[in-house]
């Protein structure tokens, strides 16, 4: 093999991926995914010095944040890091993931997991090639902006971050991407999993019909009205949205009350809508906007939401689907999903962790991941299919 190896472009450096407390099942499926993508290129990358380690049986590193009694903890990385291209998995709404403090069981809120990740960064130190955190859900992204007399908490994370030497942070579906203006020098990625969510319904529902004549794309809000565009312009289908009347001088839970949901668009009469959402978290604003739909005649209703949270539990939805108010909700895998949630006949589940890997294996060659982050050829070739059928 000559030295000028064009073939597969040489690593920033050895790949290793340390997954933090609570992403286990899907940093696994990453590494799986990563393991058998270079498994086929050995033979190509076996004898070359600058491919030593290309191939392994698996990419993890394993790392752990241990408390003391008091709930103190250190990061702590249990094998060496040194010269690693290092991405770190965190899901900072994993409330799963508990620890004694006190002789209690606490459970890990986003504040402690944003803590550990720092630890573990800190741990690696400066041993590293590179660091990238892939945060699906950012730390305080609803906290983006400010308004009045109040912290900037997005930002503030962002900035620990890249100050502590983190070159790529790669979110998904960010709540206001603009918040990336905090760190202008640094790499910021949110990435949209349109294509994912379009297979998934076409994959659970394959009678559905994606042309404009039986499909429209609904905004619950105005704030997400430009993630429905991408959806509606790609599938050449109708846009509706609805609009938020708050009552601005009250405040519950850290928010202003939802009077009133208002509908802007044409007749959705006998036609299957696409509700897309970044989240869900109590899931009232989604299930009164799929109430009014139905009202107004729609057939089904698919609510497609990159993060499931259900921060009130499930039984308002269990309810609403024996009314038939929605047909089908799905969310991505990107954060915690409880066993619970996991069993209902409603929900359907995204998987993005061959996703990811595509990502990471393009990050570690220093490939541009444009290809990937654009999906319309794929979307196009996915609906191609489906007229052929």
């Amino acid at each position: 093999m000559s030295d000028d190896y064009n073939a597969i472009a040489m690593p920033v450096g050895r790949l290793g991926i340390i997954g933090m407390a609570g992403t286990e099942e899907i940093t696994a499926k990453v590494d799986s995914y990563l393991v058998k993508r270079r498994a086929q290129r050995e033979e190509e990358t076996s004898e070359h010095p600058h491919f030593a380690g290309y191939c392994r049986d698996t990419y993890k590193i394993r790392a752990a944040c241990p408390r003391f009694a008091t709930g103190e903890a250190k990061g702590e990385l249990k094998e060496s890091a040194r010269g690693l291209d290092l991405y770190i998995l965190v899901d900072v709404f994993n409330y799963s993931v508990t620890y004694q403090m006190y002789g209690r069981q606490m459970p890990m809120s986003p504040d402690d997991h944003f803590q550990d990740l720092k630890r573990v960064i800190a741990a690696a130190g400066e041993k590293t090639k590179r660091i990238s955190v892939i945060m699906p859900l950012l730390y305080e992204g609803r906290q983006h902006k400010r308004s009045t007399r109040e912290s900037l908490d997005c930002a503030l994370c962002l900035q620990e971050l890249a100050n502590m030497g983190v070159q790529n942070i790669i979110t998904f579906d960010a709540h206001d991407p603009r918040v990336q203006n905090a760190i202008p020098l640094k790499s910021f990625e949110s990435i949209q999993p349109t294509y994912q969510f379009i297979k998934a319904l076409v994959n659970e529902m394959p009678d559905i019909c994606l042309d404009s004549d039986h499909l429209m794309v609904i905004s619950p809000d105005e704030g997400g009205i430009g993630r429905s565009m991408y959806y509606s312009s790609v599938l050449g289908v109708q846009l509706g949205m609805f609009y938020k009347r708050r009552d601005y001088a009250v405040i519950i839970n850290g928010r202003n009350p939802i009077i009133a949901h208002e509908f802007l668009g044409n007749s959705v009469e006998g036609k299957d809508l696409m509700i897309i959402d970044d989240m869900i978290s109590t899931g009232d604003s989604m299930l009164d906007v799929a109430r009014q739909l139905k009202d107004r005649g729609a057939k089904r209703i698919f609510v497609c939401a990159s993060f499931g949270l259900f921060t009130d539990g499930l039984e308002k939805f269990d309810q609403a689907y024996e009314e038939g108010v929605f047909t089908k909700v799905f969310t991505t895998n990107l954060t915690y999903r409880s066993p619970e949630l996991k069993a209902r006949e409603w929900y359907s589940s995204v998987d993005m962790s061959k996703f990811i890997a595509y990502i990471i294996d393009n990050l570690n060659h220093d490939y541009s991941i444009s290809a990937i982050l654009n999906p319309v050829s794929r979307i196009k070739k996915l609906l191609n299919g489906l007229d052929n059928r």
